[in-house]
């Protein structure tokens, strides 16, 4: 079994900043739990170890075969199930050799067992479309679950995989664990899903002082952590005292000095005491002075030298900020009526059947159900960007979607430039402000949408939304907390309690839906 080796890895962003610099790692064929702050570079590292993307300079050893699977993987437009697997032509063949139109060349070529094992593979995953079907057709999660399949068909070397349980139900996540489990080999998993982190068998974590591998599970490695950061702070503050003290005892000795200076000058102009004695007590201060200096300057640099050490242990982090404008929505208002909504796509069954729902005023509603059962058409359909084929929506305040796929952006515009496209009636400094507590400050807010890393998009995703000018008083949000680290969770779950006006969510998080305060439940 191969391990992945990076050797003096840096590289730079397309606008030249360093994102890894001089970079060591092993990954060893076991479970790999990779984790750290959105934009800290786990995709990044992910591509530049299958070959997606070139190094600066050093180097990465790799096993003959790498599996990747991608967050949010690009698709023709047609793409169906046997795309996924790459297994197109070969299920053509198959079908025209069952018709008796292949020649004995073809016939020799066909792989009898393809479509029992892909049955298989499907299965394992909880899957029972036909290989046929079209990959718009399918949920998030669904098509999450038929990437993870396809990978492990394929058999590669090592796994590498890109927050596999977003948009997964319970059951979906359950699948993920169990086939990672069984799985024999090199597998590295970035994500910030805390249940599938603790299945791990080691921890790299990336940060903005490098990366550091934990041999144990995420929970162990979260208290190996905390003593880590509480040692490196309290080393910090003995460094900073030290180099308080050194200063106050370098003033005392120069205020000590300057008396001395003074009174001799004194002694001189009242004549009482004869040259010879001021002169020769002159030299020894001067040169007792002179070895006191040098002592003091030998402690400052040593002790501002343990200060800027003691600083390197400690990630200077700057704090998300999301704070939500009070929507005014008062009890009892309607905010939404949504009456007996059927809703089907092309040459399907019915997605959603009957569907009815009311909100008054600020109540918290969670829509619940498995993969594809209709969860995000229906934001979709409240949202009005699909139309129901029957049934009515009534909206009665002003709402905003935060939808999965983040598609309010588009790829090449900056996030500076969606803001103002999406809230055209704030001003430049209001738009920069509220930015600026999504962590976009100054140049940061000219990055492209398609240049951020999933966590980047949903946090500009969020600002244009819930920091809009104009007060949203129902937040409609699909899979919210997907894409952003534990601590960018637990940050937007306090706004989200503190926020005053009418939430719809979708989520398989259960502990964020506790601690927003859930009211009650749609079922789907």
């Amino acid at each position: 079994m191969s391990s992945i080796v990076i050797a003096g890895l840096s590289w730079q962003t397309p606008n030249n900043t360093p994102l890894f610099t001089n970079l060591h790692l092993t990954f060893r064929p076991v479970r790999t739990g990779l984790v750290g702050r959105n934009g800290a570079g786990k995709t990044t590292l992910l591509r530049l170890i299958v070959g997606d993307i070139q190094p600066a300079s050093g180097t990465i050893s790799r096993p003959p075969s790498v599996g990747f699977l991608r967050q949010n993987p690009v698709h023709r437009a047609d793409a169906t199930l046997a795309d996924v697997f790459h297994v197109r032509d070969s299920l053509v063949l198959l079908d025209r050799a069952e018709r008796g139109e292949a020649t004995a060349e073809e016939l020799a070529d066909a792989d009898w067992t393809l479509e029992a094992r892909l049955d298989a593979a499907l299965a394992g995953m909880d899957l029972d479309q036909p290989l046929d079907t079209r990959l718009s057709s399918l949920s998030g999660g669904q098509r999450t679950r038929a990437g993870l399949a396809a990978l492990m068909f394929a058999e590669p070397d090592a796994l590498l995989l890109d927050e596999p349980t977003n948009h997964l139900d319970s059951a979906g996540r359950r699948r993920v664990i169990d086939a990672l489990q069984a799985w024999q080999g090199c597998v590295i998993v970035a994500s910030h899903d805390r249940a599938l982190l603790r299945e791990m068998d080691a921890i790299v974590e990336l940060t903005t002082l490098g990366a550091r591998g934990y041999g144990c599970n995420y929970d162990n490695y979260r208290e190996m952590k905390a003593a880590e950061l509480a040692s490196a702070k309290t080393e910090l503050a003995r460094a900073e005292r030290a180099v308080s003290d050194t200063q106050a005892r370098a003033q005392l000795a120069a205020a000590r000095k300057a008396r001395t200076d003074r009174q001799g000058r004194q002694l001189r102009v009242s004549g009482s005491q004869s040259k010879l004695i001021l002169d020769a007590a002159k030299e020894r201060s001067e040169g007792s002075g002179g070895a006191a200096a040098r002592l003091r300057s030998r402690q400052a640099e040593a002790a501002e030298g343990a200060l800027d050490t003691a600083r390197e242990a400690v990630e200077v982090l700057q704090p998300l900020s999301i704070d939500i404008p009070a929507s005014g929505l008062v009890a009892g208002r309607d905010v939404l009526q949504v009456d007996d909504l059927r809703f089907r796509y092309r040459c399907t069954t019915p997605l959603l059947e009957g569907v009815s729902l009311s909100i008054r005023g600020p109540e918290r509603i969670a829509v619940e159900g498995r993969n594809g059962s209709g969860k995000s058409t229906l934001l979709a359909c409240i949202h009005g960007d699909l139309q129901p084929q029957s049934g009515s929506v009534a909206r009665h305040v002003p709402m905003a979607l935060l939808d999965q796929e983040l598609s309010l952006f588009g790829p090449e515009e900056t996030v500076r430039d969606a803001f103002a496209r999406i809230d055209p009636e704030a001003g430049e400094n209001d738009r920069r402000a509220v930015l600026a507590r999504f962590l976009f400050r100054g140049n940061d807010a000219h990055q492209r949408i398609g240049a951020l890393s999933g966590g980047q998009r949903l946090r500009a995703g969020l600002a244009c939304t819930i920091g809009h000018s104009r007060p949203r008083q129902l937040l409609l949000l699909d899979e919210p907390s997907n894409h952003l680290d534990i601590e960018a969770i637990e940050t937007l779950e306090r706004a989200l309690v503190a926020y005053d006006g009418a939430i719809l969510v979708v989520s398989h998080d259960e502990a964020f839906l506790e601690r927003i305060g859930v009211e009650r439940r749609l079922a789907l």
